[in-house]
């Protein structure tokens, strides 16, 4: 369940709900967070703009608030359930079975996507994605993330400033450099390109 979905349920701002996220998230005891499954989603200026709760966290969550908002979201699990049930849809067990589930949907999204055989210099953002977006996928940062791939042969080694893909990447359809507002040259993933590098951290034994 989202935040968003849980602010509009309660009433509350979603800010707020936001914040009382996080602060459920500290208070909560590392080893028991660390069996429960949540994504925090981030904007372009890497600010948190939802919160993905698993049920757990979600019913947690809810104890901190009036009876009415409590009822109202154990009734929304129950329709989510039953929907569940009635599509026959199996709900990840482990953290690698939600992983290839995400690659799975990015790479359903990829073949239902118009073949584009152009990119422009300038690409709008919401088809690509940023190491940051790619990263949450997998609960990496950015810098992490980077890393890895930059041993797995992705990025130009050679360059002493920023970033640029490797051309074997950029031909195989997984990324491209687009052009910043600010004439900046930045490394951008395509969907099949996320779908890919999920896949690979999967099979490398990095997840």
């Amino acid at each position: 369940m989202s935040s968003k979905e849980v602010a509009d349920l309660t009433g509350k701002l979603h800010k707020n709900v936001i914040r009382d996220i996080r602060e459920m998230l500290n208070s909560l005891d590392g080893s028991i967070l660390s069996h429960e499954k949540y994504q925090e989603l981030k904007d372009a200026r890497g600010y948190s703009s939802e919160f993905l709760l698993n049920k757990n966290l979600s019913l947690t969550l809810m104890t901190g608030y009036d009876i009415n908002a409590r009822h109202k979201i154990n009734l929304r699990w129950q329709e989510l359930e039953s929907q569940v049930q009635e599509s026959g849809f199996k709900i990840p067990q482990t953290y690698a079975d939600a992983l290839m589930l995400a690659a799975e949907q990015a790479r359903q999204i990829e073949v239902a996507a118009p073949k584009v055989r152009h990119y422009d210099t300038v690409v709008e953002r919401t088809t690509l994605l940023t190491a940051t977006q790619v990263g949450q996928k997998v609960k990496f940062s950015a810098v992490k993330l980077n890393k890895i791939l930059e041993e797995l042969d992705v990025y130009n080694k050679t360059l002493k400033r920023g970033k640029a893909f490797k051309q074997w990447f950029v031909d195989s359809g997984y990324g491209i450099m687009r052009q910043t507002d600010n004439g900046f040259s930045q490394p951008m993933f395509t969907t099949k390109g996320e779908v890919w590098v999920i896949e690979k951290l999967i099979s490398e034994g990095v997840c």
